[in-house]
């Protein structure tokens, strides 16, 4: 199987050159049974990422941009009255797929944002008093653009503490940008990824996942790293108990993904970043600060 998750990420970076770390990151988040968040500037390939994720997976995905005017129902979908039938019939929204992106999440309003919470949660919906089941597996990649720029509105702690992580890409190093503006790469290469991914594959990685060792020690390194969050004077608060769980989760996708049957504090540091800052920087002053207050993090608290 790992054979296979690293066939899947070298196809991906064919298409995203360059961002090897990104990509092993957002699969850590599938295999985690997390959703993901890319942040970065509008053209950073972040649409990109996400529909080659969905075909290396070979996962069924629907790609909806998020404006302000977008309702609920444009999401969900909507209880319509059909006059043949003399009936009221449930026609489902784009949210019934298996990799949805959340376009620009951060351009629609928060009431249509909030839309999308109890799916991510409980991967299921609620239209006018009736339940609907979600596709499995349900994998929501949301992007944004920063919250500094032109119309829009910034997610709030509850819905931001639902993504397992967030990640941004960045500019690309001069030589996988000199390969994009020769035509060597970009969104027609996303027809040669093949889904290495597709059908048993997945539920087995995932158990596989689940099954990885961690250690008292790892867990105790875990939980000093989430309470130097909550000791810090830099910060409102600190990382919540589903944070914890988040940080462990994605952890051990990543030592997966690196060939190890067993947690190492090098996978718990690769991943700490993306599992804590976008819980943060609410609780900081700024971005850079919620940024510093990790960085500080992992320099003080002594591998146990």
């Amino acid at each position: 199987m790992h054979n296979t998750v690293d066939q899947a990420i070298s196809e991906i970076e064919q298409v995203l050159r360059g961002k090897r770390q990104a990509i092993k990151l957002s699969l850590s988040c599938f295999f985690a049974g997390g959703h993901l968040l890319l942040e970065d500037l509008p053209g950073m390939g972040k649409t990109t990422l996400a529909a080659s994720l969905a075909k290396a997976l070979g996962l069924e995905y629907t790609r909806v941009q998020f404006t302000s005017d977008m309702l609920p129902s444009d999401l969900l979908g909507a209880t319509v009255f059909e006059q043949e039938s003399n009936t009221f019939h449930f026609h489902k929204g784009p949210i019934f797929t298996q990799v949805l992106l959340a376009d620009e999440i951060n351009r629609t309003t928060p009431k249509t944002q909030s839309a999308l919470l109890e799916a991510m949660s409980e991967r299921y919906i609620s239209v006018d008093g009736r339940s609907f089941e979600l596709p499995q597996p349900f994998f929501v990649i949301a992007t944004q653009n920063p919250g500094t720029q032109f119309g829009t509105f910034p997610l709030p702690e509850s819905q931001l503490d639902r993504f397992l992580l967030r990640i941004e890409l960045g500019y690309p190093d001069a030589r996988s940008e000199r390969a994009l503006l020769k035509g060597a790469a970009g969104r027609d290469l996303m027809q040669a990824v093949k889904p290495t991914l597709a059908g048993d594959n997945l539920q087995r990685i995932q158990q596989q996942v689940a099954a990885i060792h961690v250690s008292d020690a790892l867990l105790d390194y875990i939980q000093a790293l989430v309470a130097y969050t909550r000791d810090s004077t830099e910060l409102q608060y600190g990382i919540s108990p589903r944070g914890a769980l988040a940080l462990l989760a994605v952890s051990k996708a990543w030592a997966y993904i690196s060939k190890r049957e067993f947690l190492i504090p090098e996978d718990v540091q690769a991943v700490v970043p993306s599992v804590f800052f976008h819980r943060l920087v609410h609780a900081a002053n700024s971005a850079s600060e919620a940024a510093a207050v990790i960085e500080l993090m992992l320099r003080e608290v002594a591998v146990t």
